[in-house]
């Protein structure tokens, strides 16, 4: 009987198996494995891409560039085959090998190209993008090195490359024949042309090649398949084989080191000049390679310049690429010839600007200095752009000169500074927040008077995440379950899971998800027994606060409400206390000491808790060292509890709240940031809020806010500095946690933990007692499950593409 033919899809992966990596089988390790699965994968996809792009060049139909300085893509094979609807079939095949897809997955590095939110947002707007057919193209920097790998040593942070290319990336393509040259520093100058028209010219400048490397974004359920190009420095001249020849090592290849220093590592530390220049040179190698990028095509289409708002839209992901502004208007007016009128025109109706922040300090500001220096004539495309603007501001406040300073582009007063939110308002037709709330403060608190001058120009667009990375992929359990009730159409529109409503009164299907979370949550205890040698109690709330370690998000309000509860045990161990397993996990920036303070404290009040017999299990705290994209989805299926307790009025949106409600998390949270969208989604009964309201910091700040007026003896703050004063929790050196308590107690408390600690720990209690309850729990936490359809970001792609570009879906 002849042997059964191997599927299509098999014979694709043994051929990889045979011509890229060059073993046998049998011989392969694990990451060849990967390696051969990742190029059959993508041969796969391949002819998907080649017909995207065809179809998308010969419809000439709109396009949307999304340029963003951060994608924090995470690893690219699973999410490929979920959304080419090919994970089962790979599972099944390669079990047919006896290989495991699992451990295949796992030998993926991270594309950690991003900091945090801001850059996985920029990866669920690609995913939707091309989810929703719409002809699509996002543009960033290829990082030769990540955001840092962070590990612990003695409690504190320790920083250290993240070189995720080290063993190559099968997912990308290089186009050398689309590289660019990009120019840096020379000087401007001005000529008359035969017709006696003045023209500028950009000159002696010094060259760095911008070289595209794609990769390809597969959308869910269609072919459309968009690209993510990448742009990587390389040096114009190279190795220098004179100098070397002449014995000179280090000048032979010093050039070639400066010009790719540029892509080398994702943002600089910038607290010195040096890291400041190569951060701007970042900003605008993206934003000029990004723009030929797209002149070279329109040009190519015989499309007239003046109307390229009607093929392109550019959106800004934040400040970081806003020096396009001015590099566009450089090529209209010096390389094309437009006059200013024409080309300001043109140019601001192709821009628009996402706003990520409400912190003031946050907003990027360059010297004027730095900017002359490095771009000598975007900076006097700056002072033009800002002098024509300030014209038409003089002549809507007649005589009122206190706007014209509001509203400049340029920060006067000691060292002059270009004002990067400004130009970006400025120069685009659409301003949006990130969430309603956010997006009102911007409007009535930090751009006011550009609110006030163009209000047309603001609208929200409140972030989303893709439930296929976010709940199909991290949550294959829960995915099933979801999917065997109500169909499976809740992928591609995530409203479908309003159904799950009707089963929360099904005790079998609130016994299969409650199932469902227990299997998660021993998953992640398998997880961590990997890292530490800590037992945990399966059945404790798995309380997780996963986010950029920053002040205002406030994790240090969390480890003080652990030693609250430590205390707690301590004073009373016979008490009836629900058990919990606290998780952190982020990361601080490297020149951010009081972050890095934090986790240390963290580390240092785990390690006294974890290791203390009368606690037990009652208490458990673990900070997971070097957060990433995959270990989210590992925490957060298994999470019964999220914390998302910035300081009212300091968070834009964030997106984690989401992520963790989706797969079946309770809440405990301010009212901030996309925070108050999920409570009016899920209901009232359904979270945990506390905490002042955005209104009640300002008026308690205004007033006069004192946190010793928090600080009573006994009460449960008072003793938790007492005991962190004591040294207790380092006691060979007892005063290391001392700056930490003092910027509550004598630095004036910025954050409010002071104010909204005896809520934070009362609400807290009530959680506890809930947790008990586990029908009540359970019927909240599909409540959340069935109420988070508005959050998916394909509905804030298709309002973005409605209300903001005007780019409609392209099918092949």
């Amino acid at each position: 009987m002849p042997a059964k033919k191997a599927s299509p899809y098999k014979e694709a992966f043994l051929k990889r198996v045979e011509i890229t990596v060059g073993k046998h089988l049998e011989d392969c390790t694990k990451f060849d494995l990967y390696t051969a699965l990742a190029y059959a994968v993508r041969d796969v996809i391949v002819g998907q891409w080649v017909q995207t792009q065809k179809a998308q060049e010969e419809s000439g139909a709109k396009k949307v560039y999304y340029l963003s300085l951060e994608f924090l893509m995470g690893r690219t094979l699973g999410n490929t085959l979920i959304n080419s609807e090919l994970f089962e079939k790979a599972d099944k095949e390669l079990k047919d090998l006896g290989i495991e897809l699992e451990d295949l997955l796992d030998e993926e590095a991270d594309a950690g190209l991003g900091n945090g939110g801001l850059g996985r947002l920029a990866a669920c707007f690609l995913d939707s993008m091309a989810t929703l057919d719409l002809p699509a193209f996002g543009s960033g920097i290829r990082y030769d090195y990540g955001i840092f790998k962070q590990s612990i040593h003695d409690g504190h942070q320790i920083e250290e490359p993240d070189n995720w290319l080290r063993n190559g990336n099968p997912w990308e393509i290089c186009r050398p024949e689309r590289k660019k040259s990009i120019n840096f520093y020379g000087k401007s100058t001005t000529f008359r042309d035969h017709d006696g028209k003045l023209w500028h010219s950009w000159i002696d400048t010094a060259q760095v090649i911008a070289m595209p490397f794609d990769t390809p974004v597969p959308g869910y359920g269609t072919d459309t398949v968009n690209t993510l190009r990448l742009w990587s420095a390389k040096s114009v001249s190279g190795f220098n084989l004179q100098e070397f020849n002449k014995g000179d090592y280090i000048n032979a290849n010093l050039q070639l080191s400066l010009n790719e220093n540029i892509s080398k590592v994702l943002y600089p530390n910038d607290n010195n000049y040096e890291g400041k220049e190569l951060r701007l040179k970042q900003q605008y190698f993206l934003a000029a390679a990004t723009i030929m990028d797209i002149i070279e095509e329109l040009k190519k289409d015989g499309v007239d310049l003046v109307n390229m708002h009607e093929k392109v839209a550019i959106q800004l992901n934040d400040t970081h690429p806003a020096i396009a502004i001015p590099e566009l208007m450089r090529i209209l007016m010096d390389e094309e010839g437009m006059d200013w009128e024409d080309a300001w025109e043109t140019s601001s109706k192709v821009f628009a600007y996402t706003n990520h922040t409400l912190l003031a300090e946050a907003l990027e500001k360059w010297s004027v200095q730095l900017i002359e220096t490095l771009l000598p004539r975007h900076m006097e495309i700056i002072y033009e752009i800002n002098y024509h603007f300030l014209r038409k501001v003089a002549n809507h406040y007649p005589g009122d000169d206190s706007k014209l300073a509001e509203l400049s582009l340029i920060e006067e007063g000691g060292e002059k500074m270009v004002r990067m939110a400004y130009l970006a308002i400025v120069g685009s037709h659409s301003v949006n927040g990130v969430a309603a709330l956010h997006t009102e403060l911007l409007k009535h608190g930090l751009v006011k008077h550009f609110y006030d001058y163009s209000p047309e120009k603001f609208n929200n667009k409140t972030n989303g995440i893709t439930p296929r990375r976010w709940l199909k992929k991290c949550n294959p359990g829960l995915s099933s379950l979801i999917t065997d009730k109500i169909g499976g159409e809740w992928t591609k529109d995530l409203d479908q899971l309003e159904k799950l409503e009707k089963f929360i009164g099904d005790t079998k299907f609130r016994n299969k998800f409650q199932k469902i979370k227990q299997e998660n949550k021993n998953r992640l205890i398998d997880y961590i027994a990997n890292i530490y040698d800590v037992e945990i109690n399966p059945n404790s709330i798995f309380d997780i606060q996963i986010k950029r370690l920053h002040e205002y998000k406030r994790q240090l309000m969390n480890i003080l409400h652990c030693v609250a509860l430590y205390n707690d045990i301590k004073e009373n161990p016979t008490a009836d206390f629900t058990p919990r397993t606290f998780i952190f996990a982020g990361k601080a920036a490297p020149g951010y000491w009081m972050a890095k303070q934090i986790i240390k404290l963290i580390n240092s009040v785990g390690n006294v808790v974890n290791n203390d017999t009368e606690v037990g299990d009652k208490l458990k705290i673990l900070f997971l060292p070097n957060y990433s994209v995959s270990m989210a989805e590992v925490l957060i299926p298994a999470c019964d509890l999220s914390e998302q307790i910035s300081t009212a009025g300091k968070e834009a949106s964030g997106t984690g709240n989401m992520k963790f409600a989706l797969n079946g998390a309770l809440t405990v949270g301010t009212l901030d940031g996309a925070n108050v969208e999920i409570k009016d989604c899920v209901g009232d009964e359904n979270i945990y809020i506390f905490g002042l309201t955005v209104d009640e910091v300002h008026n308690l700040k205004s007033s006069g806010y004192n946190p010793h007026n928090y600080l009573q003896q006994g009460s449960h703050l008072r003793k938790v500095f007492d005991l962190i004063e004591s040294g207790f929790f380092c006691p060979e050196d007892k005063d290391l946690f001392k700056p930490i308590v003092e910027s509550i107690t004598c630095q004036g408390d910025e954050y409010m933990i002071a104010a909204d600690f005896d809520e934070y720990y009362n609400i807290q209690q009530e959680i506890s007692k809930d947790f008990k309850d586990k029908t009540s729990w359970i019927k909240k936490c599909i409540a959340n499950v069935a109420n988070m359809g508005m959050f998916s970001s394909d509905r804030t792609i298709q309002q973005y593409a409605d209300e903001i570009w005007n780019v409609k879906p392209l099918k092949k």
